[in-house]
């Protein structure tokens, strides 16, 4: 992981996060939702008062499960996108002493507590969360915080330890341009891709206006996106499909993927992928 120096300051950019509400009743009910054996897509115009749940021992708060472990979907993670009132919160997120976990903050401000340290965290505040960790988290603000939250079981293995938690920003980390590609193709890695550790990476990939996936990937990872900036058409499976910013894609292990970014600025996405693990064979 590259760190930027307070000399050479990044942008902050946008980030789309949900604000619920309904559509009215003259609205048409046509729209670009989709769910497949290879792939789903959840338009941001999903993301409404009526399909938010709520956590057990969390104050004040909603969220929008974009994934879950169910079969014939996702099989390796969950993603919500939480939003927290004004001096909402909890003392007791986790309920589950075996998950790990990445916060990342789209609107707002939180109060992240990791044992005894304290981390506020803006826009762009990244948090890594592993098995076991005691944390809590409060909107001390007058104003609502959205941030996601990716949930995975984490994969012990004999002899590599547990990561420790970190807090992070995505002003502080240097994307890493793909090869060939005249930086027009960036990922913002918060994790060392070398560090066996991590079972998940959850990074932010950054196209250019008009560049491009040039072929079909086709890998075990599976995948969540979830479009922060911009649009694109994204090649699912055997489809091609608009996506803008608020959108959320789930592709199962091994569907073809590819994009074109269509501009007029940067198209964005949050990305969530399993690594640096053996297959399970049972």
């Amino acid at each position: 992981m590259r760190l930027l120096g307070k000399d050479i300051p990044m942008t902050q950019p946008n980030y789309y996060s949900p604000s619920g509400g309904l559509p009215p009743q003259s609205q048409l009910l046509t729209g670009r939702a989709a769910f497949t054996e290879a792939y789903a897509v959840i338009p941001k115009g999903v993301m409404t008062d009526i399909v938010t749940s709520n956590l057990p021992f969390w104050d004040k708060t909603r969220a929008w499960v974009l994934s879950r472990p169910l079969s014939g979907f996702a099989e390796t993670f969950s993603q919500y996108i939480v939003e927290v009132l004004p001096g909402g919160g909890s003392t007791q997120p986790e309920t589950d002493k075996g998950a790990e976990a990445v916060l990342f903050v789209v609107e707002g401000q939180v109060t992240l507590r990791i044992g005894s340290q304290t981390h506020q965290m803006d826009r762009g505040g990244y948090a890594f969360l592993p098995p076991g960790c005691n944390w809590s988290i409060i909107n001390e603000t007058q104003t609502a915080t959205r941030f996601h939250w990716i949930r995975k079981p984490y994969e012990f293995v004999d002899g590599i330890d547990v990561p420790q938690a970190f807090v992070t920003n995505e002003s502080q980390i240097t994307p890493t341009p793909m090869p060939e590609t005249d930086g027009k193709w960036a990922t913002s890695r918060f994790v060392d891709p070398a560090d066996m550790r991590h079972d998940m990476h959850v990074t932010i990939v950054t196209f250019e206006a008009g560049a491009v996936i040039p072929f079909a990937e086709t890998h075990v990872m599976e995948h969540g996106l979830y479009v922060l900036e911009g649009k694109a058409v994204y090649r699912l499976n055997q489809d091609w499909v608009e996506v803008e910013a608020g959108d959320y894609m789930w592709l199962r292990a091994f569907c073809p993927q590819a994009c074109y970014a269509g501009g007029p600025g940067k198209f964005r996405y949050l990305l969530y992928k399993d690594v640096n693990r053996h297959m399970k064979l049972r």
